[in-house]
């Protein structure tokens, strides 16, 4: 791609909000005295954001590199993991530094620091600790997604590879019908009917296969977007979507069933999507929100743990300036981090790329 339209900055901003929702859904059962239980159960499926960037992950990486590592060039490989490590490893480790730190200051106060076992660090620092060696989530706990996103750029080339046939739309339908089943199956299989089940055996194949999803809706999109019927395929993909989230509330389906299939659709909408929405989502504020929304997912969670141990009662319940102090103080963070770690530092690895090997002009 050589420039990004209107429709895939959108999902820039799509992502922001999504980030937003895993923050609230984080922060949720501190909110209990402030806002009323319809809307902390809605929060409470926060996690299922997760699952959208799962998608929007596999979807943008395929339009980027898809047909280059189809090709099979180990130099662009190469290129492609170098570029994935410098993109999410600093601010990881920044971050995972921040929380051994915090651990040892648990320690030191005589305060629980059960939740940050030393003996997994290495897991963690190398970004592999949801590959199936934990038991449950430790340290920064949604960094389980990253680890699972390793996974799936370690796997990214192998799938461009057994996906360089060209498919026309019913057969890209076709896959994505077989994929989200293969999903609600192994789910169902283990006796799960949650996406939040199991993260630490379920995770990895959760990732795995939604961002494979992604890859093949974005093959979709590839297909779609030049007709002069884009726009309405992307408004029948929308009112699926309602269509698809009404059934499953209505008849209380398992979320396993419905949510991915739902997601998807409104990840074809919103790509396909032009006007008011997508300028929305593709400017201002909501779109900045997109462009740090990694800082935002990865340093959350940490900064609620402090922030918490500072500012909140025993009773950890938020008044409505401790909400909106946390919320200003995470834009903040999240801002911060992405200018002054986030940034340099993938700068500054993919600066020394060229030097360790060929095919640095693949990736522009």
């Amino acid at each position: 791609m050589t420039a990004r339209p209107l429709r895939l900055e959108a999902l820039t901003g799509l992502r922001g909000l999504a980030a937003w929702l895993v923050v609230f859904y984080h922060i949720r059962l501190s909110l209990t005295a402030l806002l009323p239980g319809p809307v902390i159960a809605v929060l409470a499926k926060g996690y299922l954001a997760v699952d959208l960037f799962f998608m929007l992950s596999g979807f943008v990486l395929w339009l980027t590199y898809g047909e280059r590592l189809a090709r099979c060039d180990a130099a662009a490989i190469g290129n492609f993991w170098w570029r994935r490590i410098a993109r999410i490893w600093p601010l990881h480790a920044a971050v995972l530094t921040g929380f051994i730190a915090l651990s040892v200051l648990l320690a030191l106060t005589g305060r629980d620091r059960s939740g940050y076992p030393f003996a997994e660090l290495p897991l963690h620092i190398v970004l592999i600790q949801n590959w199936g060696f934990t038991s449950a989530l430790a340290w920064n706990h949604p960094a389980w997604s990253i680890s699972t996103e390793m996974a799936a750029y370690l796997l990214f080339p192998l799938i461009a590879l057994l996906g360089r046939r060209t498919l026309g739309p019913a057969a890209l339908t076709a896959s994505l019908g077989l994929l989200l089943t293969a999903l609600f199956v192994l789910y169902a299989a283990l006796g799960h009917v949650s996406l939040g089940d199991a993260i630490t055996t379920l995770g990895l194949p959760r990732c795995l296969i939604e961002f494979t999803a992604g890859t093949l809706a974005a093959r979709l999109w590839l297909h779609w977007r030049a007709l002069p019927s884009a726009q309405r395929i992307g408004h029948v993909c929308g009112i699926a979507a309602g269509v698809t989230c009404a059934a499953g509330l209505w008849f209380a389906l398992p979320e396993t069933g419905w949510v991915p299939l739902t997601l998807l659709l409104v990840l074809l909408a919103m790509a396909l999507a032009e006007g008011r929405i997508a300028g929305w989502l593709a400017s201002g504020p909501i779109h900045w929100l997109g462009e740090v929304s990694y800082s935002t997912y990865l340093c959350h969670f940490g900064l609620f743990i402090v922030f918490k141990l500072v500012l909140v009662g025993a009773d950890l319940q938020l008044g409505i300036w401790q909400l909106a102090l946390f919320t200003a103080t995470l834009v903040v963070v999240s801002g911060t981090a992405h200018a002054l770690i986030e940034l340099p530092a993938q700068r500054a690895l993919n600066a020394l790329q060229p030097r360790l090997g060929r095919g640095a002009a693949l990736s522009r």
